[in-house]
């Protein structure tokens, strides 16, 4: 998309462009008496005490009451917002970071403001995320599949493929991503991202970065810093899990000052909570952050050192695939001569689910994944687990 011609106006949807706002209470005021939204002012009924004081005037005693619960949060997390601008110093401003409940909601949104259901499309890469397509079939959008280039467990994007496809077919509106890649676990090449977001499509670019934060710094970067280069490229990115936040649902996504308030427009007022702003706001502290990434540093460390080198030992384990760029570790399993085998890996799969307590991910269905399991890499008891209770049922089979 040649940044000199795109035109956002022309991705989005006629009524997204025509949307009157919902302009809700704390957009306008939020100190003061607050009278304005309804809310109620005696706090969280769970934990008010009501008594009459000794000139007679009604008391209010909320025992530990976080971040005033019974007000509404800040529709836009403003604080929160400023915060990722310390983490990622190429995002321009706070203006250019949306924020969603988890990405998934982020995913969702850009779908319904970008694609006319039953008529437009979006345009995937399997193997890739699968909400992309659930989205896509909620809102009745057409899937156009481009599958990356999956020989000898590369993962990387067919980009010729990708932008023939875009370009081709007038419906599709978004281009979406994955890097590091889910369950590839491979981040793409600069190079082949460019070449797609320099290409003749004139619709998003969507970059899934959920997994960016384990790529160690000599593979790549985020690409938010394409951002203020590319008005047609959206990254979206969640604090699930590099920050170990699965249990607040916040995704984040960035890109144009004019697309993000595009989607604010459409979003529901309150849609982050103010306990998950809260979280959310000590972990993207400067010790929240130092924390994450000495976290990150010992998940690389067992993901390099232990649990890729004690899987390729084990019998029957034929390939690690991917570039191992994200907290998991992808373990094709093969039979006796060597072929891919989805029998032994759904097998092994069901039985360390089943009776032993181990539960893994069995991806030999997915495009590129025959024979395949996608480990998560645990801590170094859990990694150990996995390790031994591998060894004990590959081990028994011929």
């Amino acid at each position: 998309m040649p940044v000199s011609s795109f035109d956002l106006k022309r991705v989005l949807r006629p009524n997204i462009l025509k949307l009157e706002p919902y302009r809700c209470a704390r957009d306008d005021y939020s100190e003061g008496i607050l009278l304005d939204a309804n809310e109620n002012s005696y706090g969280p009924a769970y934990q008010v005490e009501i008594s009459e004081g000794a000139d007679g005037r009604e008391e209010l005693r909320a025992s530990s009451c976080p971040d005033s619960l019974h007000r509404y949060p800040d529709p836009l997390g403003r604080e929160v917002k400023q915060r990722i601008l310390k983490l990622r110093p190429s995002i321009p401003s706070t203006d250019n970071v949306f924020l969603g409940v988890g990405s998934d909601e982020v995913i969702d949104m850009i779908v319904r403001i970008t694609c006319t259901p039953g008529k437009d499309s979006i345009l995937i890469t399997p193997p890739t995320y699968g909400m992309y397509k659930v989205v896509a079939s909620i809102n009745d959008v057409n899937v156009v599949k481009v599958p990356l280039i999956v020989e000898e467990g590369a993962f990387q994007l067919d980009v010729d493929a990708v932008i023939q496809a875009a370009v081709s077919d007038p419906t599709v509106k978004v281009i979406w991503l994955c890097s590091p890649g889910n369950p590839t676990g491979t981040y793409l090449r600069e190079e082949d991202v460019r070449r797609v977001l320099d290409s003749p499509f004139q619709g998003l670019v969507v970059m899934d970065e959920a997994y960016v934060d384990f790529v160690r710094a000599d593979r790549g970067q985020s690409y938010v810093h394409l951002v203020p280069e590319y008005p047609g490229l959206f990254v979206m990115q969640t604090m699930s899990k590099s920050f170990g936040l699965a249990g607040i649902r916040l995704g984040v996504g960035v890109g144009s000052r004019e697309l993000v308030s595009y989607l604010n427009n459409a979003k529901a007022p309150y849609n982050v909570s103010t306990l998950s702003l809260g979280v959310a706001k000590s972990a993207l502290s400067d010790d929240g952050v130092q924390k994450m990434r000495s976290v990150i540093r010992r998940i690389q460390n067992q993901r390099d050192e232990y649990l890729i080198p004690e899987l390729l030992r084990l019998p029957h384990v034929s390939a690690i695939l991917g570039g191992n760029d994200a907290n998991f570790v992808v373990c094709r399993l093969a039979d006796s001569d060597g072929k891919p085998s989805n029998a032994i890996a759904k097998s092994v799969y069901s039985e360390m689910a089943q009776n032993r307590g181990l539960v893994v991910r069995y991806r030999g269905s997915d495009y590129g994944c025959e024979g395949c399991l996608r480990i998560t890499v645990g801590t170094a008891e859990e990694n150990r687990v996995v390790i031994d209770t591998l060894r004990s049922l590959l081990s028994a089979i011929p």
